[in-house]
């Protein structure tokens, strides 16, 4: 199978709070950043379903970090999940 991404990811890790209806608030921590989107690490987002929609916010800035709308693309069972940025255009 070909690799479909269109953004190179970089490996990074942050502390992000992720929301969801089904379980509120979880903080995980990133593996890694693309243009596209964030694969965030915590075994609750292995819950999720693709094309669930969340909410994002990177934690421990010096300021308060904007509130993301992100869409699962994909879930691995006990690990986490990978997020696409979506566009507020």
């Amino acid at each position: 199978m070909a690799n479909q991404r269109q953004h190179p990811r970089t490996p990074m890790k942050a502390q992000i709070k992720i929301a969801h209806p089904s379980f509120g608030d979880v903080v995980g921590h990133t593996r890694d950043l693309s243009d596209g989107g964030v694969f965030v690490e915590h075994p609750v987002l292995a819950t999720l379903q693709p094309g669930d929609e969340v909410t994002g916010q990177v934690q421990g800035m010096p300021f308060e970090a904007p509130i993301l709308r992100m869409q699962v693309q994909r879930v691995i069972a006990g690990e986490g999940a990978g997020l696409a940025f979506i566009d507020e255009a």
